[in-house]
């Protein structure tokens, strides 16, 4: 689901921009997208209510990410005995004019899959990035 939408609080509104922060530091020429979703009717059937998404494009083809766009979705699990929340994962996915271009999952074994994926050196930067935003999402509440 759109992290516009999802920005129900400031709690949530406040960890979202940490996600987005945490990539434009180590991407600065990514622009960030916090409606990477079209509001239509199929888009919204597809839509995961237990997600977070967040999208990031290059201003143009990145040789070092080999793709244009890349979208980030927090997935979380809700408890229904002790109703917590928490992130259970990230698919982050690479994307260029062909479509998707790679994939990554955490929550198997962290491997890239796809038609092709990004250098060593950005891969290992967005699943450092993956495991800080595992972290805030699943840090206390103060």
């Amino acid at each position: 689901m759109n992290a516009s939408e999802q920005a129900t609080n400031l709690e949530l509104a406040s960890k979202i921009a940490t996600v987005v922060n945490l990539f434009k530091f180590e991407f600065p020429d990514a622009k960030s997208d916090l409606k990477p979703w079209k509001d239509d009717p199929e888009t919204r059937d597809l839509l995961d209510p237990d997600s977070i998404d967040i999208g990031f494009h290059f201003p143009g083809i990145s040789k070092s990410w080999r793709s244009r766009s890349i979208l980030i979705q927090i997935r979380f699990y809700q408890d229904p005995i002790n109703d917590s929340r928490r992130a259970i994962g990230l698919e982050v996915a690479g994307f260029d004019h062909r479509g998707e271009a790679w994939r990554l999952s955490t929550v198997e074994n962290w491997s890239f899959v796809g038609k092709s994926e990004p250098s060593p050196q950005v891969g290992d930067k967005l699943k450092q990035i993956c495991r800080h935003i595992l972290e805030v999402f699943n840090q206390a509440s103060v």
